[in-house]
This record gives C-alpha cells, sequence and structure tokens, in this order.
C-alpha cells in the first residue's frame, strides 16, 4: 500500500444507520450509497444480513443490494452473523463479507448471544465458507480498547485473537473502539503492534467519537503505520449493544485530515458534505461530523 494513500471503508449505510431511530425507505438507502460511490469511495458497508427483528433497521438489505447499480472497482461490503446471514448474502450476488464477534466475553453474549470460544468456532466456519465461495473477507474485532460491561481489555487477548481470525483466512481485521474508549496512547500502542504483527495491508481501525478523541485517534494510527479506517458519512451510528456507545467517527472530519496532511484518499470531501446534507434534508437523520457542521454554519453566514 502507499506510504501515502489512505484506505477509507464507508460504513454508513450499515454501522451508521443501525442504530438511527430513523429507518430510510430502500429508495433511500439505495441513493445514500450511490452518493458515496460518487463521492470516490472505492469500500462501502451497504447493510447486513441480520433478523429485523434485532436490527429493524437493516430490513430489506438484499433488496437494496438488487437495486443498487454496481460501478466497476468498489467493492460492496455486507455484515453476516451466522452460516444463514452468509447464504443470503451469497444469493443476492455479494462477493465481500464481514464477520463480527467481540474481544471481550460479556459484550459478545450481549451482541451475539455467544461465548468467545462458540465465536471463534462460528467464525472459522463462516470465514471458511465464504473463502471457498471465492469471497473476501474482513472480520471486525469489536471493544478492542475497551468494553461497557467489562472495562479495560487486555490487548494481549486481542492480539491472539486477530491472529486466530487471520489463521481461519479472514483477509483483514477491522480493530473496533466500539465505545469510543481508546486514548491516544492506547491506540497508538495497539495499532503499532497489530501493523507490526500483521502488517498494514491486513488491519484497519474502527473509531467511534464518543470522547472526541476520534481524529487524534486516527492520526496517531496513521503515525504508526494504520493505513486502513472505518467511518461513516455525517459521524452517524452507533451500537445497540453498547449502551455507551456515540456515532462513528465521520467521514469528512476524516477526509478532511488527510486532506490537510497531502494524504490521497480518493474521496470527494465536498461530496461527502452535499451527501451529509442530503441526508439532513431528506431523511431525518441529523448528521453531527464536525467538519459537515462547520460548513454548513458557514453557508449560514453564522458568527459567534
Amino acid at each position: 500500500m502507499d506510504a501515502n494513500t489512505a484506505r477509507i471503508f464507508e460504513v454508513g449505510p450499515r454501522d451508521g444507520l443501525q442504530n438511527e431511530d430513523v429507518i430510510l425507505e430502500v429508495d433511500q438507502k439505495v441513493e445514500m450509497i450511490e452518493r458515496l460511490v460518487a463521492a470516490g469511495h472505492t469500500d462501502v458497508e451497504i447493510g447486513s444480513f441480520v433478523h429485523p427483528k434485532w436490527v429493524p433497521q437493516m430490513a430489506a438489505t438484499g433488496e437494496v443490494v438488487s437495486r443498487i447499480e454496481r460501478k466497476e472497482g468498489v467493492r460492496y461490503w455486507a455484515l453476516v452473523p451466522n452460516q444463514k446471514g452468509l447464504e443470503r448474502a451469497l444469493g443476492a450476488g455479494l462477493d465481500h463479507i464481514a464477520t463480527f464477534m467481540s474481544a471481550t466475553e460479556a459484550h459478545n453474549q450481549s451482541n451475539l448471544n455467544r461465548s468467545l470460544e462458540e465465536s471463534l468456532t462460528v467464525s472459522e466456519e463462516l470465514i471458511g465458507t465464504a473463502k471457498a465461495q471465492g469471497c473476501e473477507v474482513r472480520a471486525y474485532l469489536s471493544t478492542v480498547f475497551g468494553c461497557p460491561y467489562e472495562g479495560a481489555v487486555d490487548f494481549d487477548r486481542v492480539m491472539d485473537i486477530c491472529a486466530k481470525l487471520l489463521d481461519f483466512g479472514a483477509d483483514l481485521i477491522s480493530l473496533g473502539d466500539t465505545i469510543g474508549a481508546g486514548t491516544p496512547p492506547q491506540v497508538e500502542d495497539g495499532c503499532r503492534r497489530t501493523v507490526e504483527a500483521f502488517g498494514a495491508d491486513r488491519v484497519a481501525l474502527h473509531l467511534h467519537d464518543t470522547q472526541g478523541l476520534g481524529l487524534t485517534n486516527a492520526y496517531v494510527a496513521w503515525q504508526v503505520g494504520m493505513r486502513q479506517f472505518d467511518s461513516a458519512v455525517g459521524g452517524t451510528g452507533g451500537c445497540p449493544y453498547a449502551p455507551s456507545a456515540a456515532g462513528n467517527l465521520g467521514s469528512e472530519d476524516l477526509v478532511h485530515m488527510f486532506d490537510t496532511m497531502g494524504i490521497e484518499t480518493g474521496v470527494s470531501l465536498d461530496e461527502l458534505v452535499k451527501t451529509s446534507a442530503w441526508l439532513d434534508e431528506a431523511t431525518g437523520i441529523s448528521p453531527v461530523s464536525r467538519y459537515y457542521e462547520y460548513r454548513a454554519n458557514r453557508a449560514e453566514g453564522i458568527c459567534n
């Protein structure tokens, strides 16, 4: 991976929407995804194949898949919790699959109703099946810097689970700061360890901005070699099974930071701002990314 390039995984249509009170119509989800692709995103998480009883915002993901106009060079990802979800994703014609589990027992039980050992077994099966079908797999590992139930997390355990998921065949691990508990020293140390152990092409960082440290954490991660980052347009989202989780790190904020550093992302900041404005005006979802708010206030001529 080019040392002066950052790869952005846009998770707004899945992780951004899943904790919003507003449930978008299929047409709106399709438009959101196509706007993000038009902005230059080449990795977009378009939804999840989970039961709508548990995450109603993700209902009709299969219909969304059938409706989007897929662009060459864009990877469309979907999250799956189990073999049934994987079968639905494969049946919809997707070949970029995300799995997920936690780094702590309590959050894993709350989120998946499984122990860590059970989740590792399920992950091995899911990843094996997906790879056998020619899919690319990214594995989310949640609560790597802090858990809403257990507090501090032993990063040695994180490293051990990452190694197992990669051994199962995952192409990439996304390190999730699910509740935004990570501090710059923690993130710097954890990212350095994972990049050195597994390589920058096999790890990504998924940040939430709970404490206002999201951008700082992204910056220190970049400094120690992290080159792949998850973010959500408008700073939307959270986790239904992590009570203290705030929204994701905003895509506008992340892209703006990299732009100021001369780091290429391939994503248009202006088009991201337009997409957040569309969310605000057309869907009732209020973006909270700081750069979007800055641009919106500047447009209105507000000065305090």
